[in-house]
């Protein structure tokens, strides 16, 4: 059981947690670090495969080539948003943080761990990447409890982050994630604050028994 307390803090957590694109450069604690990867490898998996594996990156030259990456895809997604400049400011809102960011972390998904016959993979194979976005949730979340920031950039060629990284080639790299501190942390997601799109209303999301037409 847990306490009010507890209970509290977590839901405190889930809410205040945001998506982050600015950092400070101070040094990220190793202590802070290591249970954030505790808590990622404690998320849940289907068949207990446990899909992920995490790649610390600190060097500018690396942070540098990735953000190459993602600026190159950013380029050619700039086609889908010419007339929104708040798109475009948000992408290279990204790119920027990825660099600035004392920490960034390629999370990788491997679909052949487990073997060939993972309890429920057989049914639907999407449960490797799947899993392995419990485990990037748990680490957004424990960046939050430790009052670090994490930003997420998921817009890239795979094949240009396996040849940056020398990741093989049947291994999927999901998210290339920033861990820092920051001084600039709203008290909303970035995309709401900018009318790009509102929160949901809960209770239209919630069908029972059968799909609601």
């Amino acid at each position: 059981m847990f306490t009010h307390e507890e209970k509290d803090a977590i839901y405190k957590v889930i809410e205040k947690r945001r998506d982050i694109r600015s950092f400070l450069p101070d040094a990220v604690p190793q202590e802070a670090v290591a249970r954030i990867l505790e808590a990622a490898h404690h998320a849940p998996s289907v068949g207990f495969m446990q899909p992920w594996n995490f790649i610390l990156i600190q060097s500018d030259e690396l942070k540098n080539r990735l953000a190459w990456a993602a600026d190159k895809e950013r380029r050619a997604l700039a086609i889908h948003y010419e007339q929104d400049e708040r798109a475009a400011k948000f992408l290279n809102l990204k790119i920027e943080g990825m660099k600035e960011a004392p920490l960034t972390i390629c999370v990788t998904c491997d679909p052949s761990r487990g073997g060939s016959h993972v309890l429920g993979r057989n049914s639907i194979p999407e449960t490797d990447i799947m899993s392995t976005a419990c485990a990037i949730q748990n680490m957004w979340l424990a960046a939050c409890a430790e009052g670090l920031a994490m930003g997420w950039v998921s817009f890239y060629k795979k094949s240009d982050i396996r040849d940056i990284l020398e990741i093989p080639p049947h291994i999927d790299p999901i998210a290339l994630v920033s861990i820092g501190y920051t001084d600039t942390y709203p008290t909303a997601p970035i995309l709401e604050t900018a009318n790009w799109e509102k929160r949901r209303a809960l209770e239209k999301l919630i069908f029972h028994e059968k799909w609601r037409k």
